[in-house]
């Protein structure tokens, strides 16, 4: 048994904040959730909190945990404590907080709901009446992790996109969309793809905070870079985004190294690029250049590489052939052609008796 020193956040709407500090004489395996709830049921009735499976699968009781966002049915009051040397509960990040570690979902729940998490039929191939609609085990494994996502909002409260632009999406809603744009049965590729990309694809910060909240491992980072990708050769430049990244791809193949201000005048145009002037000046002055560099030693080789990855592929960075979408299907298999039996090797030839004469095969 260890003393374990619990800060929890108290509060919520027209109520003052504050933190109520409690001492409870646990075992280090003890759950942060049973934790609370001892407080609740030993010490003090009123606190809130929100729990229902406690096995990880409801992902009702996430709240954060010395900064970090947790389950608090399966993560330990050991390690926690031994990172700062006490815990610190609070709830949920980028939502309203409703009462002590109780927050109000509604603006996760609001941008899943934006990216019409179903199947859209397609009317050129409906979906059978009364009948499966199976999948291939290789259909299926382009979804990657996404089927483990419980919903617990872990990734969105870690996100600091979120705090800074309300048009984002979001980790979980992005990732859940992945989901649907790999499923062959889905009739909305390209509609889904060319809505975030000029809504929120490119307003991801990169920083994997999402991935490093997630309890089931459905890393969401990534599938937002597989979106980045499949937008980008489905669609094309459209955005900011969009055309930085792929003004990134073609200003290296230029030279071998990043011209900047070819990259700024790609991802910007002109007007946009002017705006830069004062931070291009700033950085100037601190003993940047800016100047074009001249082509990198082997630039034939760089070629190589461009070419070998200038054709269409799926996610598994497969080729692709036609020009469908690039679901990340992978494309059917080549039957192999009809060829002669093969010849088996020579043995050595057996005595004839004499007179035998050996058979003309045709």
């Amino acid at each position: 048994m260890v003393r374990v020193p619990i800060e929890v956040f108290r509060g919520g709407a027209g109520t003052p904040n504050r933190f109520d500090k409690f001492e409870l004489e646990l075992e280090e395996h003890t759950p942060i959730l049973t934790a609370l709830l001892k407080i609740r049921d030993e010490i003090d009735p009123t606190l809130a909190a929100r729990y229902s499976c406690r096995q990880a699968i409801c992902g009702s009781c996430a709240v954060r945990v010395n900064g970090k966002s947790r389950l608090a049915c399966v993560t330990q009051v050991g390690p926690e404590l031994a990172k700062r040397g006490k815990l610190r509960i609070e709830p949920m990040g980028n939502q309203p907080v409703l009462r002590d570690l109780v927050v109000d979902q509604k603006p996760f729940w609001d941008r899943y709901h934006r990216i019409e998490p179903y199947l859209i039929p397609d009317p050129a191939h409906p979906m059978p009446v009364g009948k499966e609609n199976p999948m291939s085990p290789e259909q299926v494994a382009q979804f990657q992790e996404t089927p483990r996502c419980i919903a617990c909002a872990s990734c969105f409260s870690a996100c600091p996109a979120l705090d800074s632009d309300p048009d984002f999406l979001g980790p979980m809603a992005l990732a859940k969309l992945f989901r649907f744009v790999v499923d062959p049965r889905d009739g909305a590729f390209h509609q889904r793809l060319e809505t975030v990309q000029n809504q929120s694809l490119w307003l991801c910060l990169r920083c994997n905070l999402c991935v490093e909240a997630c309890p089931k491992d459905v890393r969401p980072a990534e599938r937002i870079v597989d979106l980045k990708w499949m937008a980008n050769q489905e669609i094309g430049k459209r955005e900011a985004g969009s055309k930085h990244s792929i003004g990134f791809a073609e200003n290296i193949q230029e030279g071998g190294v990043l011209n900047e201000r070819r990259l700024a005048m790609d991802s910007l145009g002109l007007l946009g690029t002017l705006g830069q002037l004062p931070k291009a000046i700033t950085m100037m002055r601190h003993g940047r250049s800016i100047k074009k560099h001249p082509p990198i030693q082997g630039r034939e080789q760089l070629d190589v590489i461009y070419n070998a990855m200038s054709g269409r592929e799926d996610l598994q960075h497969r080729p692709m052939s036609g020009e469908g979408g690039v679901r990340g299907k992978a494309p059917p298999p080549t039957p192999p052609a009809a060829s002669p039996p093969a010849a088996t090797a020579p043995t050595a030839a057996k005595p004839r008796p004499s007179g035998e004469t050996k058979e003309a095969h045709p």
